[in-house]
């Protein structure tokens, strides 16, 4: 025979149970959105500053999946620019201008603020 038994309460659990079902832990991605935007906007490298001027980002809430996508829309022939500043790309004579990573040291910072902040969030609910 199996027995379990449980001393005191679940005051905590359930405390932290109303936390995350309130979803108030995800009310600050629009603020980081904000702030990934401004900062890949102040790293991305400037030739004429449309790449630069050109970062945007959307929060999404679908299916209990809560995210932050950041985004370009500067194309020249249907090509990314930021994508192809950060990663590389052929010439038109056969040459290739190598990539430089600008957008993960930009957003590091800004994730580990906001892991940060999450954790301090969860374990305070």
């Amino acid at each position: 025979m199996i027995q379990v038994m449980s001393v005191g309460n679940s005051k905590n659990t359930e405390k932290f149970l109303e936390f995350m079902k309130s979803g108030k832990l995800f009310r600050d991605l629009d603020r980081y959105g904000r702030q990934g935007v401004d900062l890949l906007s102040s790293a991305t490298p400037v030739d004429t500053g449309r790449a630069a001027s050109s970062w945007g980002y959307q929060v999404g809430h679908t299916a209990g999946i809560h995210s932050v996508s950041w985004f370009n829309t500067d194309k020249e022939g249907g090509v990314n620019i930021a994508v192809i500043i950060q990663y590389g790309h052929g010439t038109g004579t056969g040459g290739y201008v190598v990539g430089r990573d600008y957008i993960n040291p930009a957003l590091r910072p800004l994730f580990d603020r906001a892991v940060a902040d999450i954790w301090r969030q969860v374990t305070n609910a």
